[in-house]
């Protein structure tokens, strides 16, 4: 008797644990494929009320998809295991204790889901009457709807107690759930593109950055000498700290070129090989419609995004193809005029 006792008091806790995984587990899995699904539609609807016309490439565009894409793949394929245990341990019989706490996790899970699902009806509603995209909204409206159905029928099936079918249910539901997310995760690869894809934009998104910061030093010698560069060794500079920018795959022979075409107009051309054409497109936003600013200048090793707006009050551009591009400019003195000898 007192065995039984302990064998049923160490399984309850085990089986409360099973609970808190479950429920946690779950309620990530809703709110990521949501969120995957609502920034996909976003990205392949974009609403030019609340986006602007723009080419580049800006490391967080992505961010959103991608945090929901890694949460979702590492998130859902634990809720199944947990569910799967935690439904052969309740099919075993449980005690008073767990059979009240099986209850009450369906109760929450079932409370918690439904309140991620009218919030987000309420927020898909609100922007629909703002005058959102009607094909994105109703793409949205069937996905929140799919998503309440499955986790609603499922867990009231499981609060009618019939053990008889329960696996088999579990079973026809998670295979359901599975065809909906690895869904909604290739066509986010789609969309988004591979990871080799992703790197590619990324290094030319440095490539960019790189000829910006070389542009610069190339005017700052003009402004300091009144005569441009010979060469790309001559704007490296020891007491300013500038060194010039190494090609990301410099080990394949990669290499950035500076020519000089014209010195008494002060024209000379940047080239560099890039991996893709530069993306051009709707950019939406977030933040109802707030606007970007029209000319972003933030650079690291990560993050480069100075890119110009087409007709929009820009002297340079950077759009280019995939291979070797090269870029023509002209110093115009009266924007950059020399320094006097005295700041020299």
């Amino acid at each position: 008797m007192e065995t039984q006792i302990n064998v049923q008091s160490k399984f309850g806790v085990g089986f409360f644990f099973l609970c808190l995984g479950v429920l946690i587990s779950l309620i990530t899995s809703v709110v990521s494929f949501l969120n995957l699904v609502f920034e996909t539609l976003n990205k392949r609807f974009p609403d030019v009320l609340n986006s602007s016309y723009q080419y580049g490439y800006s490391t967080y565009e992505y961010e959103s998809i991608r945090t929901a894409l890694a949460t979702l793949i590492i998130f859902f394929p634990i809720f199944l295991v947990i569910s799967y245990f935690w439904n052969k341990f309740a099919d075993r019989g449980l005690g008073k204790i767990s059979e009240m706490i099986h209850k009450w996790v369906i109760y929450i899970i079932l409370f918690l889901s439904s309140l991620v699902i009218v919030i987000d009806l309420v927020t898909l509603v609100r922007y629909f009457i703002s005058g959102e995209i009607t094909s994105r909204f109703i793409l949205k409206i069937i996905a929140t709807l799919l998503v309440a159905m499955l986790v609603g029928f499922y867990y009231i099936f499981l609060l009618r107690e019939n053990k008889n079918y329960s696996l088999k249910i579990g079973l026809i539901f998670g295979v359901v759930g599975a065809v909906l997310v690895v869904s909604s995760v290739c066509y986010s690869f789609i969309i988004m593109g591979s990871p080799a894809k992703q790197r590619m934009l990324r290094l030319d998104d440095r490539r960019v950055g790189d000829l910006q910061n070389i542009q610069y030093q190339v005017i700052n010698f003009w402004q300091q000498k009144e005569k441009l560069p010979e060469k790309l060794s001559d704007l490296s500079n020891p007491l300013s700290g500038f060194s010039l920018p190494v090609p990301p795959e410099f080990e394949k022979g990669e290499k950035y070129e500076y020519n000089i075409l014209d010195t008494k107009t002060k024209k000379f051309e940047l080239c560099a090989s890039f991996a893709l054409p530069i993306p051009k497109g709707w950019r939406e936003y977030n933040g109802g419609g707030i606007m970007p600013m029209p000319y972003t200048v933030f650079e690291s090793r990560d993050v480069a995004t100075s890119y110009p707006y087409p007709g929009g009050g820009v002297n340079e551009s950077w759009s280019h193809e995939a291979g070797r591009t090269c870029f023509e400019r002209t110093i115009d003195k009266d924007m950059y005029p020399p320094f006097p000898k005295s700041m020299r």
